[in-house]
């Protein structure tokens, strides 16, 4: 400030010693910047209308952090949702085994119409059917796995229609499990043997019959007390004990 007195002093001096000729006495670049910010500063500061763009934000800011303090304090003061008690064991759903589907034959839970289904025997075997045998399923013969006895489930399937009929096991899906002296099941082996219970296909003539097989494995020396035999459905299934 005391810069611009003074450059304003000469100035003034040098009007005075000029009088009202036309001559101004030159200014440098930097001098007319001084000047000029000097003259608007001097017009802004006596001017009612106008107000500082710098305003004061600390009553705002103190504002906000009530207002956040407030929230917080809300938040904190909300109750937890009630955790839901897990569902004890007296609400756990009990499966009725009486109420499932039970049926005493392949046939009624089949739904196997002109034909019944007889067991007739079993036999353990390390190969089935026997190599020297004569026969079509001779050619697909299979063997046991190594510690093993292929255990062969007998039946005959019998048409009681009175008239010539096909058997299409594959149109009913059979699916099944053996339990050997009340151990753990095991499923049926899947075959490409002709006379394989859950793939056999074939026309019987009117009270004819032919014998199916159901094969699993069982550990090599088994002494075969109980046989039972569990049917299965995409909706149902059923125990019938063999022997």
């Amino acid at each position: 400030m005391k810069k611009i007195s003074i450059l304003l002093c000469s100035i003034g001096i040098a009007c005075a010693l000029t009088g009202c000729g036309d001559v101004m006495p030159e200014l440098t670049q930097e001098e007319n910047d001084i000047i000029t910010e000097y003259a608007v500063g001097l017009l802004l500061k006596y001017d009612k209308y106008h107000s500082s763009h710098l305003v004061d934000l600390t009553a705002y800011e103190e504002e906000q952090d009530s207002a956040k303090a407030e929230e917080l304090e809300e938040e904190n003061s909300v109750e937890p949702e009630e955790i839901q008690d897990e569902p004890s064991a007296d609400n756990t759903e009990v499966i009725d085994v009486s109420e499932e589907y039970s049926a005493s034959s392949i046939e009624e839970f089949y739904g196997i119409e002109g034909f019944s289904f007889q067991y007739t025997g079993y036999e353990l075997k390390s190969e089935y059917p026997d190599a020297t045998q004569d026969s079509a399923d001779a050619f697909f013969a299979m063997q046991a796995t190594p510690g093993t006895q292929l255990l062969v489930l007998k039946f005959q399937a019998a048409n009681n229609s009175g008239m010539e009929r096909e058997l299409n096991m594959l149109n009913y899906g059979m699916k099944s499990r053996v339990s050997v002296n009340d151990e753990a099941s095991k499923s049926v082996l899947s075959t490409m043997l002709l006379n394989d219970i859950q793939t056999y296909k074939g026309t019987l003539e009117a009270n004819a019959s032919t014998e199916l097989v159901a094969i699993v494995e069982v550990p090599e020396g088994t002494n075969v007390g109980s046989i039972a035999i569990q049917l299965r459905s995409d909706d149902n299934s059923t125990l019938i004990s063999l022997q």
